[in-house]
């Protein structure tokens, strides 16, 4: 029998980021129906000639004017009415950026561009806030078996910074002690002779991730296994 279909593709991006203590999501606001001038996630339909990947690093960089280096495809999201216009399956990514190193700026379907707290967001077009808390349960399991957080900090950092990350992202308290030791048994970090001051007390060192030493490991079998 044949099967009438006229069934439209189209990607979106659940960016995060990491700035001031929290765990922050990039939105835009949209300037068309529907839902105009209501906050989404940066997306877009899929050209006829373009692969899902370009897809999504298009329509990011066009409403955002951000790029990314970490994109994982996330999940499909396909119910016959989550777009009022026709049927529309999104392919949904999440991406890990630096806030501080990208300058955002709304452009074609978006009127403005923010990053808001992930425990305070606006209302939400479509069904985007759905797609954010499967993203935010993806990137909480994610950060227990392999190293993506660091992805989000500064080059260099100190490792209550690293800590205050996992507590953040996993919204649990960890056993700090535990965890030092367990981080640096993997030997991914580097200590720096670099020291910067928290505060009250003794200035720290300062650290950096050791890509290269993780990805020995992991061709050999490594296990990360943080929880």
């Amino acid at each position: 029998m044949a099967t009438l279909q006229n069934i439209k593709v189209a990607v979106d991006a659940v960016v995060f980021g990491y700035k001031d203590k929290t765990l922050n999501i990039l939105l835009i606001k949209r300037n068309i129906a529907p839902y105009k001038n209501s906050w989404a996630l940066p997306g877009g339909l899929v050209l006829e000639n373009e692969s899902l990947e370009k897809a999504v690093e298009r329509e990011l960089k066009e409403e955002t004017n951000v790029t990314v280096d970490y994109l994982e495809q996330l999940y499909s999201f396909g119910k016959p009415d989550r777009d009022p216009r026709n049927r529309v399956v999104s392919i949904t990514y999440f991406a890990l950026v630096k806030p501080e190193h990208h300058t955002i700026k709304a452009d074609t379907d978006a009127n403005d561009v923010a990053w808001f707290d992930i425990n305070k967001l606006p209302e939400l077009a479509f069904d985007h806030k759905e797609i954010i808390n499967i993203a935010k349960k993806r990137l909480q399991g994610k950060l227990t078996y392999e190293p993506i957080g660091f992805d989000l900090l500064n080059t260099k950092f100190l490792f209550s910074d690293l800590e205050k990350l996992y507590m953040t992202i996993l919204q649990k308290q960890i056993d700090r002690r535990n965890f030092r030791k367990k981080i640096l048994s993997f030997n991914i970090l580097e200590e720096l002779d670099e020291r910067v001051s928290e505060g009250r007390g003794r200035p720290a060192n300062l650290f950096k991730f050791n890509k290269k030493q993780y990805f020995k490991h992991k061709k050999d079998g490594f296990l990360f296994d943080i929880k």
